[in-house]
C-alpha cells in the first residue's frame, strides 16, 4: 500500500469545528470535503459543513430541517434525539444514515447537493443498534454497521435488510462500549475503526482490519491509536474518529474531544467538539499524530477562515442555519416576518424548564464570549439565557418593569438578582469568561456575569455565576451550551443578536 504522510508546514488551531460538534463524520468529493455532526435534541437536525482545506469549515445547512425528516416528539428527552450520523459519497449522490434514538429508529437520507434538501427518511426497521455507518463493497453491496459491533447488508434505496446481523467484533477485552464503527476498503484490507471506552475519559479509537467487509477481524496491536485518558492532557475525551484522504495521498482523521476547563475533576461547557490529526501509516496499520491546540497544517494552502456574522439584524426572511430550537420550530411562535426586521417569538411552554419553551438559540463556541441582545417584550416576558438542559440553565428575564436573572441548577430554581427597568427596547447581555488560574481544586470553568446595558452603553452586572453547573460533568448528557433567545409569556420581539468571542 502507497501512503503519504502528511507533510509540517505551519500550524492550524484545535478545535476546527468549536462548540457542540460531536460525532464528526467526514467525506470528499474531489477537492471539497464535507462534515456533519450529531444534533440531539435540538432543531434543525445534522449541521453540514463544508471545506477545501480540513481546517476551516463553512456551515451549508443543516440535513434535517424538515418535520417529516426529524420527529422529535414533545417528551423527547435532553440528549435524545439524533445520534452520531454517518456521512458518505457514492454513485453519485450524498448518503446520511443515522439514530433518531427518540422514536424513529435508524433512517437513511439522500441528497445530490450536501448543502439540501435532503431527501425524507428512508426507515430501517431491521437495523438495531446506534451509530449506524454505511459502506459498499466491490460487487455493490451496501453494508451497515452499528454500536455492538454487528453488521446488516441492507438495500439502501429501500430499507431492507437481508438475513440476520452478525456480530463483528467487540472491541478490546475489557473496554466498554463499542462504538461508532466506520468501515473502509483501504488497499487490501476492510478495516473497522471504532470507539470504545464510554465517551467520557476513558474514550479512545481502536481498529481492526480483515479481507472482507465481514471479516474475520483482527486487531491492531497498538490498539487503542487515539486515547488522551490518564493524561493532563488539555484536550480530552477523544474518540468517536472518521478518516479521509486528501486529493494528494495523506491521511486524517476527524474526531470528537473536549476542553476541560478549571480545577477537580475539570469541567467541559462547549459539549464535544470536532478536532482534526493527522494520520501517518506503519505496516499496514493507521499511527495517528499529534492532537494537540496546535497541529501542523495539511501541506496545501489554506483558504481563508470562515465568517460566521457575530450579529444577526433579522432582516432577513430566513433564518441562518446555525439557529436551533429544543425539539420543534413552529414557524408561527419563531419568525422574523411578523415585525420587519425583528425576530418575534410567541411564548408556548411557560419557561425553559418546559419542554416546548419557545427559544432560538446558537451554540457556544468559544471558553470566553459575549452575547447581547436588545428586547422588546411589551406585554410578554422573555429574555436571554444559557441553556444546557430543562434543570440547567441561566437566564435574564424582562417583563414591562423589570429585569430579573433566574438560575436553574437541579431542583434548585431561584431568581439571583431583579432590577427595575424603564418601559421599552433593553439590552440583556451574558459574558463567560474561562479560568486562566486554578486557585484550589475546587476553581470553576469560567465565571459568567449576567446583567443590562444602560442607554448609553454602560453595563450594570446583576449576577455573576459559576459555570461549573452549567458543565457537562454537573448536568450529564451529551449536549453543550447554546445561548440564545426565548419567550416565557406573550409575545417578545428581538431587534438584533450579537454574540463575540473575548479575550480575558
Amino acid at each position: 500500500m502507497d501512503f503519504r504522510v502528511p507533510e509540517t508546514g505551519g500550524t492550524l488551531s484545535n478545535p476546527v469545528i468549536p462548540g457542540f460538534h460531536p460525532d464528526p463524520s467526514v467525506c470528499r468529493v474531489g477537492e471539497d470535503y464535507y462534515l456533519a455532526c450529531s444534533s440531539f435534541e435540538y432543531f434543525p437536525g445534522v449541521p453540514v459543513f463544508h471545506s477545501r482545506d480540513l481546517v476551516h469549515w463553512t456551515q451549508i445547512g443543516n440535513a434535517l430541517d424538515r418535520p417529516s425528516q426529524l420527529r422529535l416528539p414533545h417528551d423527547t428527552a435532553s440528549s435524545g434525539g439524533i445520534y452520531a450520523p454517518t456521512l458518505r459519497h457514492h454513485d453519485g449522490r450524498f448518503w446520511l444514515i443515522v439514530t433518531n434514538v427518540s422514536g424513529d429508529g435508524n433512517l437513511l437520507f439522500t441528497a445530490t447537493d450536501p448543502a439540501g434538501p435532503w431527501s425524507d427518511p428512508i426507515r430501517l426497521p431491521g437495523v438495531h443498534g446506534i451509530d449506524p455507518d454505511i459502506a459498499w463493497d466491490d460487487d455493490g453491496n451496501c453494508w451497515c454497521t452499528t454500536a455492538g459491533v454487528s453488521q446488516v447488508r441492507i438495500d439502501p434505496h429501500t430499507g431492507e435488510t437481508f438475513g440476520p446481523p452478525r456480530k463483528l467484533w467487540s472491541g478490546t477485552p475489557g473496554a466498554k462500549a463499542p462504538e461508532a464503527p466506520h468501515l473502509y476498503k483501504i488497499g487490501d484490507y476492510w478495516y473497522l475503526l471504532i470507539a470504545e471506552g464510554g465517551t467520557e475519559r476513558s474514550h479512545s479509537v481502536s481498529i481492526a482490519r480483515g479481507r472482507t467487509p465481514g471479516g474475520p477481524f483482527e486487531p491492531c496491536p497498538a490498539n487503542p491509536i487515539l486515547t488522551h485518558r490518564g493524561s493532563d492532557h488539555p484536550i480530552q475525551n477523544t474518540g468517536h474518529a472518521d478518516l479521509v484522504q486528501a486529493p494528494d495521498g495523506s491521511w486524517w482523521m476527524v474526531l470528537l474531544g473536549v476542553r476541560p476547563q478549571g480545577g477537580t475533576p475539570g469541567w467541559h461547557v462547549l459539549g464535544r467538539e470536532t478536532f482534526l490529526a493527522p494520520l501517518d501509516w506503519a505496516d499496514g496499520w493507521p499511527v495517528v499524530g499529534e492532537l494537540s491546540p496546535d497541529i501542523p497544517a495539511p501541506p496545501w494552502p489554506l483558504q481563508p477562515p470562515a465568517v460566521v456574522p457575530g450579529r444577526d439584524d433579522f432582516d432577513a426572511g430566513d433564518l441562518a442555519p446555525y439557529w436551533i430550537s429544543p425539539r420543534q420550530r413552529i414557524l408561527e411562535d419563531c419568525t422574523t416576518r411578523e415585525r420587519p426586521g425583528w425576530l418575534t417569538l410567541h411564548a408556548r411552554g411557560g419557561s425553559l424548564d418546559d419542554n416546548g419553551v419557545t427559544f432560538l438559540g446558537r451554540r457556544q463556541q468559544h471558553l470566553s464570549c459575549r452575547a447581547r441582545a436588545l428586547v422588546d417584550a411589551g406585554r410578554g416576558r422573555g429574555g436571554l439565557a444559557v441553556r444546557l438542559d430543562e434543570q440547567h440553565h441561566y437566564d435574564i428575564e424582562v417583563s414591562a418593569d423589570q429585569v430579573q436573572v433566574r438560575v436553574r441548577i437541579g431542583p434548585s430554581n431561584t431568581v439571583v438578582a431583579s432590577r427595575p427597568v424603564p418601559a421599552g427596547p433593553v439590552v440583556l447581555r451574558v459574558e463567560a469568561a474561562a479560568a486562566r488560574t486554578v486557585n484550589d481544586a475546587r476553581t470553576g470553568p469560567d465565571i459568567l456575569s449576567i446583567g443590562v446595558e444602560e442607554p448609553d452603553g454602560t453595563y450594570v452586572e446583576l449576577a455573576s455565576l459559576d459555570g461549573r453547573y452549567l458543565s457537562t460533568e454537573v448536568a450529564g448528557g451529551f449536549t453543550g451550551r447554546v445561548i440564545g433567545m426565548y419567550a416565557s409569556a406573550g409575545t417578545v420581539h428581538f431587534d438584533w443578536f450579537a454574540y463575540e468571542p473575548c479575550k480575558h
